[in-house]
């Protein structure tokens, strides 16, 4: 597994401002899409492509286009939906599949209900949303969902993630695949029932409700 934090200036203080008990609603909302959107950047570096032949209005040149098959972009429901418009507004002509998963308050423990994902994703480029890597478990479900369809290139893109969580994908995985993570900030440690410190706030978990904003 690669993990790839993107310090960049600009992502370090929209994350900030992102936290900020005081941020209102629809600055929190707008933050989220700009903070993927720089994410989406990152994450797609790799993404493959392939040379075309376009007419200019003055001649014929070699340009490059996104290869077939297309990307699949995955929200994993409900949160990571939040997130969905900063990825597409990159890659437009990526196909979305959506992943239901929940976590048991109690084991903490990732339970999926929902699963729209193509049965087949052999040579397909997958990308995985999700506001907050805490535990893991969510995401190496999502991952383990992947890879039994024959998808062997997979990236993930979350806002915030715990140590805890990154080494519990790590360990899941092994070298199996070429995962990826890409994240904004990884944050200190998780708490006693498994949420992110520093967290965000008085604001209360809002990435998790994000959708509801």
């Amino acid at each position: 597994m690669q993990l790839h934090v993107a310090d960049h200036p600009l992502i370090r203080h929209k994350v900030t401002v992102l936290r900020d008990k005081r941020t209102p609603s629809p600055t929190f909302r707008l933050l989220v899409d700009e903070l993927v959107t720089l994410l989406a950047y990152e994450a797609t570096r790799h993404v493959r492509v392939t040379e075309c032949e376009v007419e200019t209005p003055l001649t014929s040149t070699t340009g490059t286009k996104i290869a077939d098959p297309a990307p699949l972009i995955v929200p994993i429901l409900r949160a990571g939906l939040g997130m969905l418009d900063g990825m597409t507004r990159l890659i437009p002509s990526a196909e979305v599949g959506f992943l239901g998963l929940k976590r048991d308050e109690e084991t903490l423990e990732a339970v999926t209900y929902a699963n729209r994902l193509p049965e087949d994703l052999t040579g397909r480029q997958v990308f995985l949303i999700d506001p907050m890597l805490a535990t893991g478990g969510s995401l190496v479900a999502a991952i383990e969902y992947a890879l039994e369809r024959g998808a062997t290139d997979v990236t993930c893109v979350c806002l915030l993630a715990a140590p805890e969580g990154i080494d519990h994908v790590r360990v899941s995985l092994g070298d199996r695949a070429d995962v990826k993570v890409v994240v904004a900030q990884v944050d200190e440690r998780l708490n006693e029932v498994g949420y992110i410190v520093p967290g965000l706030g008085d604001a209360g978990d809002r990435l998790y409700g994000i959708v509801d904003l």
